[in-house]
Order: C-alpha cells, then structure tokens, then sequence
C-alpha cells in the first residue's frame, strides 16, 4: 500500500520546524495576502520564502503556498506578482479562484484546487485536471465510499483530502456568517468565527401580552443551550486512517495554520507513526487510542469522524466553546544561554515557577518545540528545588538557543 503525503500546516518557523522534526513529508503556508488565514497572524513574510525553502529541501519536504480566497478586479496584478515571487521557492500553489488558476498557467506553475471550490465528484475532478490541476482536494462533504469511488475513477489526478481539525459549519468554508454580521468576509480569509459563539435568541414582536401588558425583548430573550449549535466537532481520523489509506488519498492534510507549535508537532508526529504502521502492518485499535490520546493534550474542540461516514447530524457539533486540550501550558520564560557541551539550558524565569520533575516544552524559530522532563535545577553551585519568578536557572535540555521561549506543560 503506498505511503499517502502527510501535509502539515505552518504558520511561522516554529510551527515549520516543529512540522519538519515531527516527520512531514509536505507542509502548507501562507504570505501576507490571499490566503484563507489572512487575518490572523500565522502568515510569512515574502522575504522568508529563500529560508523556508532551504530548509524544506535539506528534509525533502515539499512546500505549498496558499492562494485560496476569492480574487477581486483590482487585485489581479498583484497576484501576478505574487506568483512571480513565489515561484522559485514552492512546489505547487493552492488556488479556488479562477483568476489566481489563469495566473498560474501564465507562469508555468502547479497549482491544486482548494477545498474552497467544493469538488465532490470525478467528473468536477476531470474538468479541473484538464484545466491543469495536478491536485485537488475534495469537499470535506464527501464520505468515505464518495472518497474511494473518485480517486478509482480519476486515477490520473492526486486526491487530497483533509484528516484532522477544525471544521467549518459550512464545511468547504463557503460561509457569508461573518461577512454579514462583521463585514469581513471568510472567502477572504477574515472570518471572525460567530459560528463559534454563544446565541441569544429574542422575539422582537411582541409588544403586550394577552392582557394587553407591554412585553419587552428582554422579557422574551434566553441562551440557546447548548450555546455551540452552529460550532462544529474538529476531525480526528486516527481511528480509521488505516480506511482513508485504503481508499487510495495521495495526500493527508491537518488542519491548523492558526494553533499553536505544540499542535503541528504532536498532530503531525501522530499520522506519522499512523501511517508508518498502517504500511508496515501494524496498524492497531490500541495504537489509534494511543494515538488519538496524545492528539487530545493539545487544542481541540471535541472529536468527530467528520462526514466519511454519513451527512450532517446533531453529533458534529461540539457542546464547549473552548479548547478540549488534555494539556495546558504556561510561560515560564525565555532561554538567556545553551551550553552545548553540557547540554545544558540557561532559563530566565518571568512567569511560571518550575520544579525537578515538571515538564516543559522549549519553542524557538529554529529549535522547533522541544520537551523534556527538569530532572535537576541549578543556579551556579546551589541545587534547587523550585526555580522562582524574577530568578534564572539551569537544566539539561535538548538543544536550544537564546530566546527560545520555556512553557510548563500540565495536566488538567
């Protein structure tokens, strides 16, 4: 059975070389424009395209910018340009515009059809691919069986299908939620998430009751419970990756260019070893709970199979409003020097105080996310027991550099 593509999401360098260490064989990104993270801050910089790339090809990972909002008439030249800059630092584009499709076949490109574009049968496959797509990634409505059926009938074109996190309400994300409520459009990569908040509901017609008494909104008004009805389950298909594989999907793609570095690591490093097993005939219902309980210390929002396995149903939406996380972490401080030969990790202490047998993770643009377990402390020649605010301290660490930033991981 071959190995499908793990494509993780990367949202600054940390996220990168966390996705790079925890065994990506592609990772997706986005710039400063057009893409369906716009807003947030997990975006490069142009000039960071020579060293994402640089390290990207020291791993053999392939890299894919992300070009996937709506396109507008005055915009068209600078996505040309865009294009342009891009082009000698990634391996394909990802599009949903038909503008952005017509830019790169005008400079020669590879380009793969968003999600965005809602493609949900071979013959919308056949047409894109004659377009020039080299890839698509299908609707997140399709089931399982839709999945297999179209990658058997397209054998030509790559599928892409998305394997884990959030999911919109409006499932390939073509939702106008935010743009009415907030004017900021998600097809534009803004979206405010008013799916994800809690609902008043009010009746604003009424005026006097049956006895002619005035009624006011507020008397009328109450929380829809559970207050999530429009927030959707995050996907989570480590207990049937070994289905997803079978149904021949050439690339696995997680969710995420907003979370956190500990997410793309962790997310990343567990379809990793999912995969690995699945081809090497090891693929177990223990290892999916193992696997599925390590994803669950970072952030989620609950757990479902998605829509493989049937259309919408009151199970897909989540009853929390924050994060599931099994874990939480907490700023410690930031790393004032390394001693290589040591091994050993200077650590100012800003926030959180730590102790022998705490756990913290280390996260810097080129160090990645590091864990490691405090099996002693020191300052100069004293040996600590707890590490205090406004105090720095020592402890073996995996390699590290200066600023790097130390977390505390617990448990909830």
């Amino acid at each position: 059975m071959k190995k499908p593509e793990i494509l993780a999401p990367a949202g600054d360098f940390t996220s990168l070389q966390a996705a790079l260490d925890a065994g990506a064989d592609a990772v997706y990104f986005g710039l400063d424009a057009f893409n369906m993270r716009a807003r947030a801050s997990a975006n490069f910089r142009r000039e960071d395209l020579p060293e994402i790339a640089a390290r990207c090809r020291a791993r053999g990972v392939k890299r894919y910018l992300a070009l996937n909002t709506i396109v507008y008439e005055d915009e068209l030249d600078a996505v040309d340009e865009l294009v342009r800059i891009a082009k000698p630092h990634v391996d394909a584009f990802i599009v949903s515009d038909w503008g952005v499709i017509a830019r790169c076949r005008k400079h020669g490109v590879k380009f793969h059809c968003s999600t965005q574009m809602s493609t949900s049968n071979s013959a919308a496959v056949e047409f894109l691919a004659a377009q020039g797509a080299e890839r698509v990634v299908l609707a997140r409505e399709c089931t399982l069986d839709e999945v297999a059926r179209i990658v058997a009938a397209v054998p030509g074109t790559e599928i892409e299908c998305f394997v884990h996190g959030a999911q919109c309400v409006a499932e390939s994300g073509r939702c106008f939620m935010s743009h009415e409520a907030f004017g900021a459009s998600a097809c534009r990569g803004e979206c405010h998430q008013p799916c994800r908040r809690a609902f008043l509901v009010k009746a604003v017609d009424f005026f006097t009751d049956d006895a002619g008494k005035p009624i006011h909104e507020s008397d009328t008004a109450f929380t829809v419970t559970p207050h999530t009805v429009l927030s959707a389950k995050d996907l989570c298909s480590l207990p049937f990756v070994d289905k997803l594989m079978s149904a021949g999907i050439a690339s696995f793609k997680i969710e995420g260019r907003a979370r956190n570095p500990e997410y793309v690591k962790t997310v990343t490093a567990a379809y990793r070893r999912a995969v690995d097993a699945v081809a090497a005939g090891a693929f177990s219902p223990a290892l999916a709970e193992e696997l599925t309980a390590s994803v669950k210390t970072v952030f989620h929002r609950e757990f479902s199979c998605g829509l493989y396995f049937g259309r919408p149903g009151k199970n897909q939406f989540t009853d929390v409003q924050n994060s599931s996380a099994t874990q939480v972490k907490r700023h410690v401080g930031v790393v004032l020097d390394y001693f290589l030969k040591a091994g050993v990790a200077q650590v100012q202490i800003q926030d959180a105080s730590v102790k022998t047998g705490d756990v913290v993770q280390i996260h810097g643009p080129t160090t990645g996310v590091q864990e490691c377990t405090i099996v002693s402390l020191r300052r100069d020649d004293a040996v600590l027991e707890t590490a205090e605010r406004g105090n720095w301290a020592t402890f073996p660490a995996p390699r590290c550099r200066v600023g790097d930033k130390v977390f505390l991981i617990e448990r909830r």
